[in-house]
């Protein structure tokens, strides 16, 4: 085995205590961590905000300006993979997965004022519909890729045109020197593999119940415990196989076969839900997006608190907490780029990606929901079946529902896989040529602590995890921050090196 000393022996008495305090009082320990996530997001709304809104405009101007032209790995690297092949992999473990449920529920959530509605909108209403998909395009677009990209940015440019390692405490070097080896550098990659571990554990333990929800709404076969337990193990089964064969032979196959499936998926919703709406929407909502963009990025005088603090803070939370995660996994796939390919990758690609994907499926909810049809129409219900009731009046209903529940399955298997190198990486000190033994271990980890968790404490236990998860978010706004500063520092004396 190639661990690092201290941070993988740190990290793994953490998850044990952590795991141990998760499930002695499941309640009480999910009642405590959303207490401290509330508690970060209602009193640092502003820093989210201000950073995420400083993250997209540093990442646009990185695209213009000469130090975009400054190439990972230095001027004579080329790209270790297709471009193709690239981008699935950075879609895929990026937030592939979370595009397969809330493309339907959370503009029906917003038009039907479920939680609230962005800025007080009228529920039910066209003004309603319009920021309902300008803000959820506003929560999956620029903003969130802008955070992944400078983490990406970061890491690889240190990692591969500094010799530094594939860990975070790489992108702190211009500001502390040869300290990112010592203390300083061990906790933030100590807290950058826990905040990965706690994501990804905690996404399989809720998406085992999500998809379990799809399969009895398709088959009529029973959501229990056991069948949730066997998603876990069938994704873990499957996720080892990926991790064995590598990058090459496992998570950019995996990436390829989902991107083809989720376009097939999308290309028959929107022309079932009728071609010429479809081509209207993405007009409509490209424009909502640009109308709703800056409202939504101002957090002073906001009257939609409930909805401000529940949703878009909290995304930015989330975000950030899962950035070291996605920025090491988008920097290692991406050496041989320069900097503006990646970012107009990362940041410009996904976003319109987004708008088109947004546009076919919660397009299509939003008309069932305001013609009454369904039970999309009474609102949000059960969130995880929100896709499934929406492809219910759609026709081939049985093949387009078998192909989202294997979509969202393949989705959760990328992610574990992405996630599992990139901390099989942080406790091996930055190095990625690991033995395999090593990275089959943290994919394992994965699914047995989400496998425990599910079992023992349920829901409770899994949402004081993600609730740990995100309260990360917090400390890592403060770090990504600062990071700019060193990296536009960095780049810029590279470019005129």
């Amino acid at each position: 085995m190639d661990f690092h000393n201290p941070v993988f022996p740190i990290t793994a008495t953490l998850i044990v205590l952590f795991i141990i305090y998760a499930l002695v009082d499941p309640s009480q320990a999910s009642a405590q961590m959303v207490a401290m996530r509330t508690w970060s997001i209602d009193h640092f709304d502003w820093l989210f905000m201000l950073a995420g809104n400083v993250f997209v405009l540093f990442c646009l101007a990185l695209i213009v300006l000469p130090a975009g032209k400054v190439r990972l790995g230095g001027p004579t690297e080329r790209p270790e993979f297709s471009t193709w092949s690239w981008f699935a992999m950075l879609f895929a473990a990026g937030m592939g997965i979370g595009l397969m449920f809330w493309s339907v529920a959370e503009p029906v959530a917003y038009y039907t004022n479920w939680y609230g509605t962005p800025l007080n909108a009228a529920a039910k209403t066209p003004e309603g519909a319009a920021a309902a998909m300008g803000a959820t395009i506003f929560h999956w677009g620029l903003h969130p890729w802008a955070i992944y990209g400078v983490v990406a940015v970061a890491i690889g440019f240190f990692s591969f045109n500094m010799g530094l390692p594939l860990t975070l405490r790489s992108a702190f070097y211009p500001l502390i020197g040869h300290r990112v080896r010592g203390w300083i550098g061990h906790l933030v990659d100590i807290i950058a593999a826990l905040a990965t571990l706690f994501g990804l554990a905690t996404s399989l333990g809720l998406g085992a119940q999500q998809a379990a929800s799809g399969i009895h709404f398709l088959t009529g076969i029973p959501n229990t415990l056991g069948l949730q337990l066997a998603i876990i193990v069938g994704v873990s089964c499957v996720t080892l196989l990926s991790v064995w064969r590598g990058i090459d032979g496992g998570v950019k196959l995996l990436s390829n076969i989902n991107m083809t499936l989720a376009a097939i998926l999308m290309v028959f919703v929107a022309i079932a839900g009728g071609i010429i709406a479809f081509v209207k929407g993405i007009a409509t909502n490209t424009i909502s997006y640009g109308e709703f963009l800056l409202p939504l990025s101002n957090w002073i005088g906001r009257d939609d608190q409930t909805w401000f603090h529940g949703w878009t803070v909290f995304y930015w939370a989330w975000w950030i907490s899962w950035s070291p995660f996605v920025g090491i996994f988008i920097a290692r796939v991406s050496r041989g780029r320069t900097v503006r390919e990646l970012l107009t990758a990362v940041l410009v690609v996904p976003t319109l990606v987004t708008i088109v994907w947004m546009t076919a499926f919660g397009g299509n909810a939003l008309t069932q929901s305001a013609g009454g049809i369904g039970e999309l129409a009474n609102g949000i219900g059960d969130v995880s079946l929100a896709m499934f009731q929406m492809l219910e009046h759609l026709p081939l209903t049985s093949i387009t529902s078998a192909l989202a529940i294997a979509l969202v399955l393949v989705f959760f298997v990328t992610s574990a896989d992405s996630g599992s190198l990139v901390i099989d990486s942080i406790t091996a000190g930055g190095k990625t040529d690991t033995p395999r033994s090593q990275r089959v271990f943290w994919a394992c980890l994965v699914g047995i602590i989400s496998a425990i968790l599910l079992s023992v404490g349920g829901k409770d236990a899994l949402n004081a995890l993600q609730a740990g998860a995100v309260t990360t978010g917090l400390p890592f706004t403060v770090v990504l921050l600062i990071m700019t500063v060193g990296l536009y520092k960095a780049l810029h004396q590279a470019h005129y090196a």
